[in-house]
């Protein structure tokens, strides 16, 4: 009898440990994750999110395509060129978002990877940090616990310090 209640007990707690495992694998890593088509781009819906949901649950939107408005910190190389998430530095810039729950300093959101094509980030060059700004496109990555991102729609909504106009001289 003692013999049959042991072998009882550690197939309990063998089948108990298996449950809870699988019970943990499934809450941190998505079930099924589908890569979209690299050139299905144009009927694309974009669902709004805030940028500090996407850096606390990055698995979350891992493969979704999400918009973000924002305000632009800096130009940076941040990322460029890591192999786990592979965006090389001569095709592409990296930008920083300030984040949205600080309002008294500009304190940039490096927890979000924002990986821009070259070409865009040369006609919006003159940014300041606090320009109002939007972006869409896929978390692509979830490489260190952090959201890497590409953009594939960039705009600026306002500019903080508008460019002035040149006044015309009447001679």
């Amino acid at each position: 009898m003692n013999k049959r209640n042991i072998i009882t007990l550690v197939l309990i707690l063998t089948i108990s440990t298996g449950l809870t495992i699988n019970k943990v694998n499934s809450e941190t890593t998505p079930a099924k994750i589908t890569k979209p088509t690299p050139n299905a781009t144009s009927n694309i819906q974009y669902t709004n999110v805030g940028a500090l949901d996407v850096v606390a649950n990055p698995f979350k939107y891992l493969y979704k395509n999400i918009r973000i408005k924002g305000k632009f910190d800096k130009y940076s190389t941040l990322g460029l060129d890591y192999p786990a998430a592979m965006r090389a530095s001569d095709k592409y810039i990296t930008f920083l978002i300030q984040r949205p729950d600080v309002s008294d300093h500009n304190i940039p959101l490096s927890e979000l990877k924002i990986f821009l094509k070259k070409e865009v980030a040369e006609k919006n060059i003159n940014l300041d940090a606090g320009d109002e700004i939007e972006f869409s496109g896929r978390v692509f990555s979830s490489a260190l616990g952090d959201a890497w991102m590409d953009v594939d729609n960039f705009r600026v909504i306002t500019k903080k310090n508008p460019p002035k106009q040149e006044e015309k001289v009447i001679e």
